[in-house]
């Protein structure tokens, strides 16, 4: 079965030239041009990643990509203003996991999705596998995430990122080594996308973000997964 991909733009152009290089590839293309339509065929259909740009008529990306998060786990890559740094930082923020700077090149967005898809399905492989670690279990199957018996909402990314410091408990991750390790070493963000994964992990897995007990800071070096009985 063909991978499915939904790119959400109002400049048709833009869709039009997605989508006609998508197919070649052999990819299965839907469009969208508004954010209305965009969070319809999200609910009614099932996509292997959705291009999303984060200015669109009627609901922005962002609110877009909020309200998928609240359902759904599919990747998402936000289509962001030149230049921009506030857009990708909010888009990272709201549940995106990766983000392309317009103008942007073909070829960069084909990279980036098999990137996606190569991660996506290599984690397949271990489905059902959970992770125990004191009240915080990681089911492998839908990257889900419990606290205390309650399901977490978190995206891929988040949940790639967790599971890494869960599995290296005590081990201290400097922000580059985080990067590279979870989204890759030819991702062109900077730092700042680890730092704002650690603090919606925070913010859901937390009872206090301002004091975790899970995701720990160590002043000067990174991250680490701090073992809770």
């Amino acid at each position: 079965m063909a991978n499915r991909v939904l790119v959400v733009d109002d400049e048709k152009t833009i869709v039009k030239g997605l989508k006609f290089s998508l197919e070649q590839e052999g990819w299965s293309v839907d469009a969208a041009y508004d954010g209305e339509d965009a969070l319809e065929l999200a609910g009614k259909n099932r996509y292997n990643i959705i291009l999303l740009d984060i200015m669109l008529p009627k609901l922005s990306g962002l609110e877009v990509c909020q309200q998928i998060r609240e359902t759904s786990n599919v990747p998402i890559i936000m289509l962001t203003a030149k230049g921009d740094d506030m857009d990708k930082i909010m888009g990272l923020e709201y549940g995106a996991d990766d983000y392309i700077t317009k103008p942007f090149n073909i070829l960069e967005v084909k990279a980036r999705m098999k990137a996606i898809m190569r991660r996506t399905s290599g984690s397949s492989k271990k489905e059902g596998r959970e992770i125990i670690s004191g009240d915080l279990r990681l089911v492998q199957d839908g990257k889900r995430v419990f606290v205390q018996g309650n399901e977490i909402k978190v995206t891929g990314k988040e949940y790639d990122l967790l599971k890494l410091l869960v599995e290296n408990v005590n081990r201290v991750y400097s922000r580059e080594e985080l990067l590279n390790t979870v989204w890759g070493a030819d991702y062109p963000g900077d730092v700042r996308t680890v730092d704002v994964h650690v603090r919606r992990l925070r913010e859901k897995i937390e009872q206090n973000p301002g004091e975790p007990l899970y995701v720990q800071t160590k002043w000067g070096s990174g991250y680490y997964y701090k073992e809770r009985n």
